[in-house]
């Protein structure tokens, strides 16, 4: 029977709106994490039989199936074919998915699934251009309601009871969590550098060393003016990509590749798109009930910080232990470019596996229309 085993993820460091990484073609960003999955494995890119890419705003730069076109912009072979997948914010974990089952199935032998999102150079929302995505039908399902994630998040704060303190003190652990782990190199082995006009990138922009609860206190309400998100308790608007090099056991044997971590189990949920961020609470139970593994059995979470009372809800219900969560800090330091966050998240969560000697790591994010992936690792 295949499976799928992953033999190499790296990512680019994450870049801040209009920051270091805005001046590359998105691209050109999503090329150097295929080009350096090659050059680090010594792999024959003629063996690849797909390029699985996601991307959530395809407009503008990012259209014409920005997957093949970074395939081709990484030199790799024409016989390379590439698909762009988009599932909001879960895109680029759901291009692993896709990857997982095409190998298990046979029609896959060797895949890169990952995903790229210059959000400074195409904002969010430019793929509606100005248009509604929601007809007549789905108006008239939800009276209306046009559902906006900010609002989403603070629907999560007042049915959790999750006050504006709380939220703040969970933005400023994961700016000292990443933080931490910067200083303490243990981003070293999935970053790679990235040259650009002003020098090589090598570190995430968005850490904010410093951070307190009474600075982020003076910060002004988003979507609510009696609220609770703010810019300092939500994730940031980020440039990135990531991607992982993905085979059966016995391919990589053949190419005398040693693989990292297998996908375990792999699960889809979807919830109210109203609310919009709760569905990781019901995929983490699925894909716990399909592993046959509990919450403690599973030693690190990745769950995305899109606002902080995602993961907070998340850990009310699922009864996680916090210190496994996000344990080197989330979106909300790291940022979050949107089609390349999933497999940011699984990249960063497969070297913490193997720097920990981890057995088994799950990850979950929200997803714009009430929608959540879980997957579950387990270190090889």
């Amino acid at each position: 029977m295949n499976d799928a085993v992953i033999v190499a993820a790296r990512r680019t460091p994450t870049g801040k709106r209009n920051g270091a990484l805005s001046g590359i073609h998105p691209a050109d960003l999503g090329a150097t994490t295929v080009e350096d999955l090659v050059a680090q494995t010594g792999i024959d890119p003629h063996v690849i039989d797909d390029v699985i890419f996601g991307c959530v705003s395809q407009a503008g730069e990012q259209t014409g199936d920005i997957a093949r076109t970074v395939a081709l912009s990484a030199g790799l072979p024409e016989t390379v074919a590439g698909v762009s997948v988009d599932r909001q914010c879960g895109s680029s974990q759901q291009a692993v998915h896709f990857a997982a089952a095409g190998l298990i199935a046979g029609q896959y032998d060797v895949v890169i699934a990952g995903g790229v999102e210059s959000m400074s150079r195409v904002p969010m929302g430019s793929a509606a251009a100005g248009e509604s995505p929601f007809g007549q039908k789905f108006n008239d399902r939800y009276n209306g309601v046009k559902p906006n994630q900010g609002i989403g998040a603070e629907m999560i704060a007042e049915q959790w009871k999750l006050g504006r303190t709380q939220l703040d003190e969970f933005a400023v652990r994961s700016h000292e969590l990443a933080a931490a782990a910067t200083d303490a190199g243990r981003f070293d082995s999935q970053i790679l550098p990235v040259p650009t006009d002003g020098g090589e990138i090598t570190a995430d922009e968005g850490i904010r060393r410093g951070s307190t609860t009474g600075k982020l206190a003076g910060l002004d309400t988003v979507f609510k003016q009696d609220g609770v998100i703010t810019a300092g308790n939500a994730s940031q608007i980020s440039d990135g990509s990531a991607a992982l090099l993905m085979m059966t056991s016995a391919r990589a044997k053949e190419l005398g590749l040693s693989p990292i971590a297998r996908v375990h189990s792999a699960v889809l949920a979807g919830a109210d798109p109203v609310i919009m961020l709760t569905a990781p609470i019901p995929a983490t139970a699925k894909v716990l009930k399909k592993s046959g593994l509990s919450v403690d059995d599973i030693g690190v979470f990745e769950i995305n910080e899109a606002f902080a009372p995602v993961p907070l809800a998340w850990l009310a219900e699922t009864g996680a232990d916090i210190d496994r969560l996000n344990p080197n800090g989330g979106a909300i330091a790291l940022g979050h470019p949107l089609g390349g966050s999933g497999a940011r998240l699984m990249t960063t969560m497969i070297h913490h596996m193997q720097d920990q000697g981890i057995r088994y790591g799950l990850q979950s994010m929200c997803e714009g229309g009430g929608q959540a992936n879980a997957t579950i690792l387990e270190l090889l």
